[in-house]
């Protein structure tokens, strides 16, 4: 079972599918095919993949450069 901080949900901007994925802990993903409508999620301008735009968490890399900063 993955640890509760690399889970993220996934909610769908088109259909509103919300989808509880794991998050890879050494690369981004830019891609994300919805499971419902099929849409390819890329991530907004400024986010560096998919799990920073659409998810309830921030990926590990995003999380580890926030912390760096404080």
């Amino acid at each position: 079972m993955s640890e509760p901080h690399l889970q993220s949900t996934i909610v769908c901007p088109y259909c509103g599918a919300a989808t509880r994925e794991t998050m890879p802990v050494d690369s981004c993903l830019y891609f994300y095919d919805c499971k419902s409508c099929n849409a390819v999620l890329k991530p907004r301008v400024g986010d560096c993949c998919v799990f920073c735009s659409y998810g309830d968490v921030r990926c590990p890399a995003k999380r580890e450069e926030e912390a760096r900063r404080c």
